[in-house]
């Protein structure tokens, strides 16, 4: 049986602070944080406790040595799995979340490698930025609002 509770899934995390911000929000919301190697810091440095306070030791954790293993060992659903891209075809705004979606990013510098989500460009999304002045958001904050967003009717009610 899956667990019934949305996660937050990160594709080879290149920021300490990102991951221990998005951490702290998994633990506000109850949800499981999947880290998938390789990472670009150890999770051991006091910078990912530190933006993740002392919460750190309540987040509940999973880690994976690569996309591979990830997709073997959960076998999540295709309608499941939900990217999110600066270069989605749709906004966060669109679908209707599972109560057990995976909700998956990128790394900060090069975002999800394309072959993660190869022939299933209709589950990728995007946040929208008016300005093309900005390149990108900051993963935390786009995990963030993205998570919230999914939640929205379990949250509400």
């Amino acid at each position: 049986m899956s667990d019934p509770r949305m996660k937050m899934v990160l594709v080879t995390p290149e920021i300490p602070y990102n991951t221990g911000a998005i951490g702290r929000t998994c633990v506000a919301l109850n949800l499981e944080l999947i880290l998938i190697k390789p990472y670009g810091f150890s999770l051991d440095e006091k910078s990912v406790r530190r933006a993740g306070t002392d919460y750190w030791k309540h987040i509940d954790l999973t880690e994976y040595d690569s996309w591979e293993s990830f997709l073997s060992d959960r076998k999540p659903p295709r309608e499941g799995l939900f990217f999110f891209e600066e270069h989605g075809n749709q906004t966060f705004y669109v679908p209707d979340y599972p109560h057990d979606a995976y909700l998956v990013f990128g790394c900060e510098s090069a975002g999800l490698p394309p072959t993660i989500f190869d022939g299933m460009d209709d589950r990728v999304f995007n946040l929208p930025m008016l300005d093309p002045r900005v390149r990108s958001l900051n993963l935390a904050n786009v995990a963030t609002a993205v998570v919230y967003q999914a939640m929205r009717t379990q949250l509400s009610g």
